[in-house]
């Protein structure tokens, strides 16, 4: 973000739905689901990566590159993945895989506070 206010308004929501992605174990869930594919050691999570995906897309992005517009921004959003990273999560996605994120999407939509 910058202090001169431009192009903030625009992506106001998109930190909220990381932490709603992450409230309802969404980024969790997804983890899990996507547990079979290679990780590099000490680096993305391949949850969290589909997550910023997922955060990146519902903020109006169109391609893989527009990740740099959560990338740009890591006190915000921490460290996001390298447009490869994404890539080769997104080309390694089995059939399996998919099912278990929909269960997992199902799941977080299903979730509810608990209060008072």
């Amino acid at each position: 973000m910058s202090a001169d206010g431009r192009g903030v308004v625009g992506h106001a929501g998109a930190r909220l739905l990381a932490d709603v992605a992450e409230a309802t174990g969404l980024t969790a869930a997804f983890s899990e689901a996507l547990a079979g594919l290679r990780q590099r050691r000490g680096r993305h999570d391949p949850g969290r990566v589909a997550v910023d995906v997922a955060v990146m897309l519902a903020d109006g992005g169109e391609a893989i590159s527009d990740l740099a517009v959560l990338r740009d921004q890591p006190g915000l959003f921490g460290v996001v993945a390298s447009d490869p990273t994404a890539w080769r999560l997104l080309c390694d996605v089995d059939e399996s895989m998919r099912t278990r994120l929909r269960t997992a999407r199902t799941t977080a939509r299903n979730w509810r506070v608990v209060g008072p």
